[in-house]
C-alpha cells in the first residue's frame, strides 16, 4: 500500500479526517500523481440503491470522474450480508460462484458548482450514478445496517409521511 499511495484514516477520529484532507487536497494539486478512486458510500450494499455519500471526498475540490457499478447476480452475488454469513460462508460463496459479473460506466466528469456546498454536490453526483445504474436514491448512511435509527431520524421520516397523508 506504500508504493501506491494509499491514504489510510479512522472515520470517528476527528483529526484524522482533517489530516485526510489535506493529504488528498496535495495530492491532487501534484499533477504527477494518479487519481485517487474513493468510494464515498463507505460500505457496500445490495446492489439496489447508492446510499448516502460522505461529504469529505466532495470538499477538496478537484474534478470528480463518477463511475456507475453494478453486479450481474445471475452468475454469482458478491453482496456480503454480514449479518446473515459469516466471513468463511461468504468467501465460500463467493469462491464457488460461477462468476463475478459486473457493469462498470464511466460518466463524464463533474465540478462542483459556484454557489453549492459539499453535501449537495455529493448528492447531485450520486444521483447521476443513481440513474445510469439503474438504482434507487437513499437519503441515509451504509452504517443503519449495523447500527440502530436514531430517534430523531425516524421522527423526521414519520412528520414527512404524515404531510403525505
Amino acid at each position: 500500500m506504500k508504493t501506491t499511495h494509499h491514504v489510510l484514516f479512522e472515520r470517528s477520529e476527528m483529526k484524522d479526517r482533517h489530516l485526510v484532507r489535506k493529504k488528498i487536497r496535495e495530492h491532487i494539486a501534484d499533477k504527477t500523481k494518479l487519481p485517487i478512486l474513493i468510494f464515498p458510500e463507505g460500505t457496500c450494499i445490495n446492489n439496489t440503491s447508492v446510499m448516502m455519500f460522505k461529504k469529505g471526498s466532495f470538499e477538496v475540490g478537484g474534478t470528480i470522474h463518477p463511475v456507475a457499478i453494478k453486479y450481474d447476480p445471475r452468475f454469482g452475488d458478491p453482496f456480503w450480508n454480514s449479518m446473515k454469513y459469516s466471513t468463511m460462508t461468504y468467501v465460500f460463496k463467493l469462491l464457488t460462484s460461477w462468476a463475478i459479473v459486473c457493469n462498470v460506466w464511466y460518466l463524464p466528469p463533474m465540478v462542483k458548482e459556484e454557489e453549492e456546498d459539499a453535501v449537495h454536490f455529493a448528492n447531485r453526483v450520486k444521483a447521476v450514478i443513481a440513474a445510469q445504474g439503474g438504482m434507487s436514491v437513499l437519503p441515509w448512511d451504509g452504517g443503519l445496517k449495523r447500527k440502530k435509527v436514531k430517534e430523531s431520524f425516524k421522527e423526521e421520516q414519520q412528520k414527512k409521511y404524515c404531510q403525505i397523508v
